[in-house]
């Protein structure tokens, strides 16, 4: 025996058989516990199947929500685009009707401003049409123009003889002729020799002023040079003439054709 086994506190306590049982089951169930549980482990050791199911499941749907947003970003971002260039295609349509009006504008003030300078014309040319015409009425009232005498008057009895042919184109008698054929066979009976055509027979004398004519003085309508038509002046504010198709040969006043102009042969 240990010297100091009379000393109580340095004794080791007996175990009593209850702790001992309680111990002995508090192991028990820790083993029982710890059975289960590698029971418990063993028996679902075939699930890891079914687990590894479910996380491929879960990333589909995170997937599938990934990409309808972006469906949905670029289906947005196509709108905008869309809409971007219908306001560019509307500010452009814009800028070009602006212009299309200005432009239109433009052109209808350029087209007043030549119809009013063609109805100045037109105005200054009838406001001369008519000066001519008193001057040709007030020369005929007057009986101011003298009487044909010598070639004059036989190149008058000439053309009023042939008043009430017919005109012909190209015609120069004697039963038809046209206002030129008709102007070349009176001065013809004179020994007179005129070109064919009323052109040449406007420039074949000297020019003289409507209103200084004389008899046997050829008329014509048109420009000297090209002129396109003639008749002859008989005195008193009348011509006679080859008119047309439907007149035929006629005598008639100044002032029912008003010439342009006239040369002096004789």
């Amino acid at each position: 025996m240990s010297h100091t086994a009379h000393i109580r506190s340095h004794r080791k306590p007996r175990r009593s058989a209850s702790s001992l049982a309680m111990r002995a089951g508090v192991a028990g169930g820790v083993l029982s516990s710890l059975a289960v549980a590698g029971a418990s482990g063993s028996a679902n050791a075939s699930e890891p199947v079914t687990q590894t199911l479910e996380l491929p499941t879960l990333t589909a749907d995170l997937a599938a929500q990934a990409a309808k947003s972006a469906d949905a970003t670029q289906q947005a971002a196509a709108n905008y685009q869309l809409q971007a260039e219908r306001d560019a295609a509307a500010a452009n349509a814009a800028k070009q009707a602006k212009a299309d009006l200005a432009e239109a504008k433009q052109k209808a003030a350029e087209a007043k401003k030549k119809a009013d300078e063609a109805a100045r014309t037109e105005a200054a040319a009838r406001a001369s049409r008519n000066a001519e015409r008193t001057t040709l009425s007030a020369t005929s009232d007057s009986g101011s123009t003298s009487t044909a005498t010598g070639s004059a008057a036989s190149v008058i009895s000439f053309v009023k003889a042939q008043i009430g042919k017919s005109y012909v184109l190209g015609a120069s008698g004697p039963s038809a002729y046209d206002c030129s054929g008709l102007v070349q066979a009176a001065f013809k009976e004179i020994g007179v020799s005129l070109p064919r055509v009323s052109q040449d027979q406007s420039t074949s004398g000297t020019q003289v002023s409507l209103s200084n004519l004389q008899p046997g003085d050829i008329l014509y309508w048109g420009g000297a040079g090209s002129a396109y038509h003639v008749a002859v002046y008989v005195g008193d504010g009348m011509f006679v003439g080859a008119q047309n198709p439907s007149t035929g040969i006629v005598e008639k006043p100044l002032s029912y054709d008003p010439p342009t102009g006239a040369v002096r042969v004789l």
